[in-house]
């Protein structure tokens, strides 16, 4: 049996952790550029998700959509194709592909038209190989405590953090010159994500030979992780030269009601620590949240404007997303100040992103990255 991967540029991180889980199984996942028999897969977020639908809907071969979009709206998506992975695709993808082939019924964890049945696994990060002959980023952690209202990572990974052994971590990174993760958070490594174990970042630091990159994309951190010990580990290990963080609102009330775990204080005093340790800080954005009152967005506003006076900030508008519990909910306006400021700033050269257009978050490379 043949099994293709449909090639979305957005989806390559995905593709190289997927195909190295299908080779263990004996699987192996050629790249096409549109449906090819005997199976083709498809990896979905929420900008690419409606851009696929009729081709999904309309191919000559028997399909499997995954990813966030795919998870989130698995009905949805279940009544154009054959089959649904619901959440983690290591263990489920092959064991599917294996139910095809072996004309069974599909493993929990698997939608279809007839109906879901959830998994009953969690995927152990050293159980599969995060990539094999095509190389992706490195994930290091999966999960995240936190419940950020906009954010799908807990609803898709869970709340607990998983994470992979420093000696499996150091033997993939042997392969890179250019180090990075994918992770949640960066400084959580190792802990369960609340209580740091910095001892346990040091130790994968030192264990790691290459230039390291280390709370930047697409691992970046948390604003209430940075200290001047993590810090320490940056300078001491580390080539970035820039710390990579979410702020998201410029208000306190705002960042109550995201349930994000951390305050506007915690923003600050990260970017002052990063600018007093020749650290260029990058921080991220949300506007147009959907309880914004004109004053909160001010207040983001005016911290936009603090951050670039020491780095760069990275804004885009919220965009509700399947899944989430601010999924119904509509983004509010910008004020004309708002877009006036941005504008300003962007002509600059100290925001990137957008906040007009939502794919440009998703496919255009910026200088954050």
């Amino acid at each position: 049996m043949k099994v293709h991967w449909r090639h979305i540029a957005s989806a390559n991180n995905s593709f190289a952790a997927l195909a190295a889980a299908c080779e263990v199984h004996g699987y192996n996942l050629e790249v096409a550029r549109r449906p090819r028999p005997d199976v083709t897969c498809y990896s979905l977020n929420s900008i690419t998700g409606q851009g696929y639908r009729d081709e999904i809907a309309g191919a000559d071969c028997i399909t499997i959509v995954g990813g966030p979009h795919a998870s989130a709206c698995y009905r949805e998506v279940a009544q154009y194709a054959d089959y649904v992975v619901v959440g983690e695709g290591e263990y489920t993808l092959p064991a599917l592909l294996a139910a095809i082939e072996e004309g069974r019924d599909p493993p929990p964890g698997v939608a279809t038209a007839k109906g879901y049945t959830p998994a009953r696994h969690t995927v152990l990060l050293d159980g599969y190989p995060p990539f094999s002959e095509v190389k992706g980023y490195i994930e290091i952690t999966r999960g995240c405590p936190f419940s950020c209202g906009y954010c799908q990572t807990p609803r898709l990974f869970g709340r607990c953090m998983r994470h992979r052994s420093v000696d499996e971590i150091s033997r993939y990174a042997a392969r890179f010159r250019d180090i990075r993760f994918v992770t949640p958070n960066a400084f959580a490594y190792g802990s369960d994500g609340i209580h740091l174990r910095l001892d346990r970042v040091e130790r994968l630091l030192q264990s790691l030979d290459g230039r390291i990159y280390f709370g930047t994309f697409p691992g970046e951190v948390r604003p209430e992780c940075i200290s001047q010990q993590s810090i320490d580990l940056i300078l001491d290990h580390c080539a970035n030269t820039r710390l990579h963080f979410g702020a998201q609102s410029g208000s306190d009330r705002v960042l109550r009601r995201l349930h994000r775990g951390h305050t506007v204080e915690d923003v600050v005093r990260a970017v002052d620590l990063c600018r007093e340790n020749g650290l260029i800080p990058v921080v991220d954005f949300i506007l147009g949240l959907p309880f914004e009152s004109d004053d909160d967005q001010r207040a983001t506003l005016d911290l936009v404007k603090l951050v670039t006076r020491a780095g760069k900030a990275h804004i885009h508008c919220f965009m509700p997303l399947p899944g989430t519990p601010l999924w119904k909910s509509r983004p509010r306006s910008l004020l004309p100040e708002t877009e006036k400021v941005l504008g300003k700033l962007a002509l600059g050269g100290r925001i990137t992103g957008s906040w007009m257009d939502h794919e440009i978050r998703f496919f255009r490379r910026t200088s954050h990255l």
